[in-house]
């Protein structure tokens, strides 16, 4: 079984990206993120004739998460995250697929700060956490996939010192990353490669894919059960490269 998650970066901007990565690799799960659709705009009928079932948790313009599945339905568990009533942000999709718990997470970028966005993220990340204990209180098999806007370590951008000031890269954000780690999920992309120096993103300013400049935002966190199943986990970076892509190249986990 592989999971991938993949930002692409308005759904309807790349369709063709997003087509032609899921033809041409085969993901059994895909979770998405930054569709800026509305549900109702969204090119489900493209999606439906690439061989995938799918579950869209749209907004017009902004956000936006989705998780699809090959040749089957996800269905679907809960949409949003418990702890704030008055949050519309359409950042967290939760579905049962293959008898897997999958959650797609886009996850609050928190510039500038300090701030209002950045105390909004680390509240987003308090409440994912009291989610992800009750997922692993259930012992159920999960992965949470998605854009999660942390940069855990210094070894997973390409200069630490030019994100000094991001939120992406803030003592409290990986506090806050860490703690979900330290009750019990695994980091997939880490696990495999330790030494660092894998990108995820790069931006599309200040020739950000041409110099290499990148850094690691996009994770699968796994449950102690399908971390004994992993077998390996990787970046399709060359999609990062072809033509009006995403500024997010797909990251994916194997399972057995």
């Amino acid at each position: 079984m592989k999971i991938a998650t993949f930002n692409i970066n308005g759904i309807k901007a790349r369709l063709p990206r997003l087509v032609e990565w899921l033809e041409e690799t085969q993901p059994d799960i895909v979770c998405l993120q930054e569709l800026k659709s509305s549900d109702e705009t969204i090119p489900a009928r493209e999606i439906e004739a690439a061989g995938y079932g799918a579950l869209y948790h749209g907004q017009k313009g902004f956000n936006g998460v989705a998780i699809l599945a090959r040749g089957a339905e996800p269905v679907e568990i809960q949409r949003g995250l418990a702890g704030e009533e008055e949050d519309e942000q359409s950042r967290y999709l939760e579905a049962d697929i293959f008898g897997v718990r999958v959650a797609s997470i886009y996850l609050p970028n928190g510039n500038p700060q300090p701030g209002p966005k950045f105390d909004y993220k680390l509240r987003w990340m308090a409440r994912l956490r009291a989610r992800a204990q009750a997922l692993l209180a259930a012992e159920i098999p999960a992965v949470l996939a998605g854009d999660y806007n942390v940069i855990p370590h210094d070894d997973d951008v390409w200069d630490p010192r030019a994100m000094a000031a991001d939120a992406l890269i803030q003592p409290e954000s990986r506090d806050a990353y860490f703690r979900i780690l330290g009750d019990g999920w695994t980091d997939a992309l880490r696990s495999r490669h330790p030494a660092g120096h894998v990108w995820t993103f790069w931006d599309y300013q200040a020739g950000g894919w041409q110099r290499d400049h990148g850094f690691r935002i996009d994770h699968l966190l796994l449950s102690p059960a399908m971390a004994d199943r992993l077998i390996d986990a990787r970046v399709d970076k060359a999609y990062r490269g072809r033509e009006k892509a995403s500024d997010h190249a797909p990251t994916w986990a194997q399972f057995r």
